[in-house]
């Protein structure tokens, strides 16, 4: 290939007696900076850069006066949190709401049930956004909204840098006007006077999003799997969907993870077992913890059951995956773990380049949610980094993305239907099994602008690749 690149992470810590003395009866707070106290000794126990953040070190304080004095500095916990991360962690994050989070992890969602991406521009602070796709049934579905649709205000309001976030993701998104927009003569997005009201409601959002087999023009029958976030819940779903592969007797699978930021590794290894089936027990990927919590590195092996049932194994020798920007974490995982075993063909753009794994961290002697000591007086968790990945052959350098061997750009002027052949991206993927089919129109020039947050940038899942299980 290429340069061979919770729910709960709770990974930590079947028991907490695994931390040293020092980490465990350090000092205690006073009630004003108990989230404070979690949040140091949390990230001081289990934080995968914990070593070379000076304010993190177990000899950081001398004193109980000293500790105090450290915390009291940081009112908000979430500066305290981001005063402690290192320079190289660009995933880590925290949350005052964990109940809302555990919500999230399980696929529940308050959405229009559209997915949007969002473009940014160097020579001025407009963004405008489009289309991704929609759920059907939806609100957006409803109200006509479809792929490819442009827009460039909310409420009357013209999207730029310092608006967007709050008007698309903030505390009064739950129902907005969308100002609708086209393209004009000189391929500009401009408002075309039209305008769709949407509004979110609670919905659980499958990711397996399609799935499809085309019988091509040289005899081989190929399988297309979209597949739009690594939700534990749904692997069942996931693994129904390959056993309608299977049953279709596919001899090439296009999996397309283009929207797909990640998610579960425990998922994960499953869709790159349910994708082989021909290495049960070899090792898929390994987690490496910190110095100070070497004995919960962790391998990964290819399986053969889900939840006591069999695996839909395809057995393949060859996977092609279609990739953009925001393909992350989870996504590159099954990248990076399939790569010593099989023919991966990377189709699309360069992936984001997050090869670490975070864990959900709760105020609680054990740092676990279902400890009984868990802090009833706040709903505070924080997701840190804990570990990095490393393929069976020891690979783990991806930082800057994988890069694709068939490299092609989503064109907002030609994004197609998903899962249509004609769409532009998986007429690449199936033109490299079917030479017949490769593409006959000419690329048009590359629109200026660059992407920014879409709707898969969840608040608190952003581009994540959490563990679910303790130890």
């Amino acid at each position: 290939m290429k340069k061979a690149l919770p729910f709960y992470l709770i990974l930590l810590l079947v028991f907490i007696s695994a931390c040293t003395d020092q980490d465990d009866n350090i000092f205690v707070p006073d009630a004003e900076t108990e989230i404070q106290d979690f949040i140091w000794k949390g990230l001081n126990t289990y934080y995968f850069w914990q070593a070379d953040v000076a304010d993190l070190r177990d000899d950081r304080f001398g004193s109980q006066e000293d500790y105090q004095t450290f915390l009291s500095q940081y009112s908000d916990p979430s500066d305290l949190f981001d005063a402690l991360l290192s320079p190289e962690d660009r995933f880590s994050y925290i949350t005052d709401d964990y109940v809302e989070l555990q919500n999230a992890r399980a696929g529940n969602f308050d959405s229009n049930g559209m997915e949007f991406g969002l473009i940014g521009y160097t020579d001025s602070d407009r963004v405008d956004g489009y289309v991704r796709y929609v759920y059907e049934g939806s609100d957006a579905d409803l109200k006509g909204i479809k792929r490819g649709d442009l827009f460039t205000g909310v409420n009357g309001q013209r999207l730029n840098r310092a608006n967007y976030f709050e008007l698309l993701f903030g505390e009064s998104s739950g129902q907005y006007t969308l100002d609708m927009a086209a393209f004009d003569t000189q391929d500009m997005i401009v408002p075309n006077g039209q305008s769709v009201d949407l509004a979110k409601s609670p919905a659980t959002l499958n990711p397996v999003f399609l799935v499809k087999t085309f019988d091509l023009s040289n005899g081989v029958k190929a399988g297309y799997l979209m597949y739009n976030r690594f939700t534990a819940t749904f692997d069942q779903k996931l693994n129904q969907a390959f056993g309608e592969l299977k049953a279709a007797g596919i001899d090439e699978l296009v999996l397309d993870m283009r929207y797909n930021p990640g998610g579960s590794v425990n998922s994960s290894v499953n869709l790159a077992s349910m994708i082989t089936g021909q290495f049960n027990n070899d090792l898929f990927v390994s987690l490496k913890y910190n110095q100070k919590q070497q004995r919960f590195n962790t391998d990964y092996k290819f399986r053969s059951t889900l939840s006591g049932e069999g695996i839909n194994s395809l057995e393949l020798t060859r996977v092609y995956v279609i990739t953009t920007a925001r393909t992350a974490s989870a996504s590159e995982l099954i990248i990076n773990g399939l790569d010593p075993y099989i023919d991966v063909i990377q189709v699309g753009d360069v992936t984001t380049g997050k090869n670490e794994a975070s864990v959900t961290l709760y105020d609680s002697p054990s740092f676990r949610f279902d400890d009984e000591a868990l802090n009833p007086n706040h709903t505070w968790a924080m997701q840190p980094i804990i570990a990095r990945n490393e393929n069976s052959i020891g690979f783990s350098d991806y930082i800057d993305g994988f890069v694709p061997e068939v490299p092609l750009r989503e064109d907002l002027r030609n994004l197609g239907v998903l899962g249509e052949v004609s769409e532009p991206l998986l007429a690449r993927a199936l033109s490299q099994i079917d030479p017949s089919l490769a593409p006959k129109f000419l690329p048009l020039p590359t629109l200026a602008g660059k992407e920014l947050l879409g709707s898969d940038w969840h608040e608190l899942l952003k581009n994540d690749m959490y563990l679910e299980d303790p130890l």
